[in-house]
């Protein structure tokens, strides 16, 4: 029932809200606040990596090697430096994308209606309540329409609240959802102040807690990590006991954990979602759960929307039926306007009267629009009449009535339009009438039209019915709608079918329609399932029939759920779209739920994971190509970790197992690490996505991240380098040529090692950043970052080698000609050699 207790408000003014707002503070919930420098610095320094720098410092100070001890310590400053760099650019994206999702509300100022941020809500504003909207503060009722109201937050009970002006306490609470209906609200309490607040709930707009991927590579740090201790307790008490020099064998200890241990996994993992979620606000969608870009990319089957996800949602009336059944007639609006037969006029009239009066929908907008083209002339817009009850569209009766007073007599104007066959069971036509009529929509459809019915009535009083099925209605005739194809729909739907993604439409529209828009956008020709035809399959026969479905039309939003769950239980990774509230189930049952920026309510954008700025379904496809960019290049990134720290582990553990000289020091790992993290996380996040990337198939949402295949191969490529590492540490030594040649020093050896080792790292970013089989063709993709890094650690090693406090430092010394030619060439070999096995690996993968 509609309550109106008033004709206009004023609302607080500008200058009024904005004073409140002072006084009051913002209206949001005291959250979990940032992580402070203080605190940032604590938890890093929890970190393994850090505290063996650390210790290692300390360890050389207190051998009285203060040089050695504070260049470690400008290392480890370095070092985070860096990670400080990265984690605030990871932080300050997910902030972002915070501040981004935030909801707004619609309020009155100064006599306008307003869009504002929710949390610039102050006492006295009064607020439009519609449906789907979050409620932004607590407030009074002061007005009702078929108001209901989803109180389950605050209360656990999920049946929706019916409102009224009415009741004793007409009150609306902050993070309540409006269901049904519509109302006006004056704010009594926002922020802390608000129920909600006082109950001290946080409504945090991302989840923040571990992802799949973080929790499995976890488990491997984990197990890596016990290894690494048992190794190293082992080689230190071996050390010690040989040697009797405790705290050098110590020394050697930490420098091998360091050098084992792969500490850069939880950096990455944590950095490439968050800044691929950055990425995405560029594609024009906005992540509210990070955990969903693991998934994004996976997806098989994408269920989509047609009116504005598909098409332009820019509704035009182009076609008007009236007459009798038998025999309507029909008039096309297609064409340049010219004068509107009279028959038509009362159809147009009353579509527009059974729409809001200050439309948002398109489709209520387009019988506006179109009135004021055709009946401006006329005595038929009735500015002057006032809106006096209203009858919502429900899922029992798809049509809307709306009563309207136009003098000051008791007579009353009934208009009501909606769904063909809904409006049929209101005007209680024969079933011949109804034949002849769905006849008529069946061929209006077929044309690609949105197809719906027109009705008026007359009633006198104003004891209204419970519902519009009591008042007499005539049927005054059919109007059908144009809603233009996207034109980058036809090219996002290719690329889906090369990317292995079944598309589903998902509509309430006619199925013939649906077929139009279908083929119309490029989807492969399929079955339609109807809603009817839903609810008469149990969940096997629904199982059974889906993966043969391409359109479901005449679809309720209840049944969007059956089909999400349905598809689900057949293995598909399923990304769903949706903007109503009823579709909210919906979104939180599929893996990934998109919600509508521009149409979407709030209960649909709250309960996705994605929301599209744009509502266009290129965006969703566009999100999936940066999903796939991302996971791909975070397993290029754990490869290339993975195999760096293989020579790394060899240099460090070779001579203390054959009781030569350690060529591998703390010092040096942390030097390593000033060049391995910056490669791992900013050169392979900005590599662009493959060529290939939207023509493979989903990936296997079961299989890990990083599988046996490619620690595998990432061992097999961390082996080479060693190899080459070892053949220059050989020939240094003059194994080679059976002592011809001088050894070199311990610093010159050690330099070799190294110049070795870059080159090795460089050929392993090279070789990790292509595709199997694409490792040339790679080179001519631009990557400023990769080749950047690359420079740097070839930079820090010259500087290591010609700066002579450095090189002092770092017990490195400058190379003589030929030892640089054996270490350029043993580096140039491990390239030749992992770019073998890369072509071994591709001809495998291609059997």
């Amino acid at each position: 029932m509609t309550q109106n207790h008033h004709t206009t408000l004023e609302g607080l003014t500008t200058t009024q809200a904005a004073t409140r707002l002072a006084q009051d503070g913002p209206n949001e919930i005291a959250q979990t606040p940032r992580r402070s420098l203080a605190r940032r610095l604590l938890d890093m320094l929890r970190q393994p990596m850090f505290a063996l720098l650390v210790a290692a410092a300390a360890l050389y100070i207190a051998l009285g090697d203060l040089t050695e001890g504070l260049t470690l310590g400008v290392f480890v400053l370095a070092v985070l430096v860096l990670t400080f760099y990265q984690e605030g650019k990871s932080e300050a994206s997910i902030q972002a994308l915070r501040d981004l999702t935030q909801p707004l509300a619609q309020v009155i100022r100064s006599g306008q209606k307003q869009s504002v941020p929710a949390r610039e809500v102050v006492v006295g504003d009064v607020l439009l309540l519609s449906e789907g909207d979050r409620v932004a503060a607590d407030g009074q009722l002061l007005s009702a329409n078929n108001l209901q109201i989803d109180e389950s937050l605050l209360t656990g009970e999920s049946v929706p609240v019916n409102k009224s002006t009415t009741e004793p306490d007409a009150a609306v609470h902050a993070g309540s959802f409006v269901v049904r209906g519509q109302g006006l609200a004056q704010v009594t309490a926002t922020g802390n102040r608000s129920q909600i607040g006082r109950i001290g709930q946080s409504l945090g707009q991302l989840s923040s807690g571990s992802t799949p991927l973080q929790a499995q590579t976890a488990r491997l740090v984990q197990r890596l990590a016990l290894i690494v201790l048992v190794l190293c307790v082992v080689m230190v008490l071996t050390l010690g006991l040989r040697s009797g020099q405790w705290i050098p064998a110590l020394l050697s200890g930490i420098a091998l954990a360091m050098a084992i241990l792969p500490e850069e996994y939880p950096v990455v993992l944590a950095i490439f979602p968050a800044l691929g979620a950055h990425r995405l606000t560029r594609e024009g969608v906005l992540t509210r759960r990070i955990n969903a870009i693991e998934t994004l990319g996976a997806t098989t089957v994408l269920c989509t929307d047609k009116t504005g996800t598909l098409t332009e949602n820019r509704m035009t009336v182009t076609a008007l039926a009236v007459g009798s059944s038998d025999a309507p007639q029909i008039t096309s609006l297609a064409a340049p306007p010219t004068a509107l037969p009279e028959a038509f006029h009362p159809l147009l009239e009353h579509a527009i009267l059974a729409s809001a009066p200050q439309p948002f929908d398109p489709m209520e907008t387009a019988f506006h629009t179109s009135g004021q083209t055709h009946l401006a002339q006329t005595d038929r817009l009735h500015e002057g009449w006032q809106l006096v009850q209203s009858y919502a569209l429900s899922p029992q009766l798809k049509a809307m009535s709306h009563v309207w007073q136009f003098d000051d007599s008791l007579d009353r104007v009934v208009s009501a339009k909606g769904a063909p066959e809904a409006v049929m069971d209101l005007c209680h036509l024969s079933d011949a009438e109804r034949q002849a009529w769905s006849r008529t929509v069946e061929s209006m459809a077929a044309q690609g039209l949105r197809v719906l019915a027109v009705a008026q009535s007359r009633f006198t009083g104003n004891d209204w019915p419970e519902t519009a099925h009591a008042f007499e209605f005539e049927w005054l005739g059919l109007i059908g709608l144009t809603d233009p194809l996207r034109a980058e729909i036809p090219q996002a739907m290719a690329e889906c079918r090369s990317a292995g993604i079944r598309v589903i439409m998902i509509t309430g529209d006619y199925p013939a329609t649906a077929q139009v828009i279908a083929a119309q956008a490029g989807l492969p020709p399929g079955q339609s399932l109807t809603g009817d035809a839903l609810e008469r399959l149990d969940d096997a026969a629904l199982q059974a029939v889906l993966p043969h479905v391409s359109v479901c039309a005449r679809i309720s939003p209840h049944q969007k759920l059956r089909i999400v769950q349905a598809l689900q239980a057949h293995g598909e990774v399923v990304t769903m779209t949706g903007d109503g509230v009823n579709d909210a189930p919906a979104l939180q049952a599929a893996h990934v739920g998109v919600a509508m920026g521009l149409r979407g309510t709030d209960v649909a954008r709250e309960a996705a994971d994605l929301v599209l700025v744009d509502d266009n379904f290129a965006s969703i496809v566009r999100g999936i190509r940066v999903g796939r960019r991302i996971f791909g290049n975070l397993q290029k990134s754990m490869r290339y970790i993975f195999a760096i720290h293989i020579p790394i582990a060899g240099i460090a553990l070779a001579p203390m197992v054959m009781n030569w000289p350690a060529l591998m020091l703390p010092l040096h790992v942390a030097l390593l690490e000033l060049v391995i993290d910056p490669a791992c996380s900013i050169a392979f996040e900005n590599e662009p996505a493959d060529a290939d990337v939207m023509q493979r198939p989903p990936r296997d949402t079961r299989a890990a991240l990083f599988g046996a295949r490619d620690i595998t191969l990432a061992l097999v490529q961390g082996l080479l380098v060693l190899a080459c590492v070892g053949l220059s540490y050989a020939w240094a030594k003059g194994w080679l040529n059976g002592g011809a040649t001088p050894a070199l020093s311990e610093e010159e050896t050690r330099s070799m090692v190294f110049v070795t080792l870059v080159l090795g790292y460089a050929a392993l970013i090279v070789v990790n950043r292509a595709q199997p089989g694409q490792l040339w063709a790679s080179l001519r993709v631009p990557n400023p970052s990769a080749w950047g890094v690359i420079l740097l650690a070839w930079g820090l090693v010259m500087a290591g080698m010609y700066w002579p406090w450095l090189a002092m430092t770092l017990k490195f010394a400058p190379l003589p000609n030929e030892p640089w030619t054996v270490a350029l060439a043993c580096g140039v070999l491990s390239l030749l050699a992992m770019s073998g096995l890369h072509w071994l690996h591709a001809q495998r993968q291609t059997r």
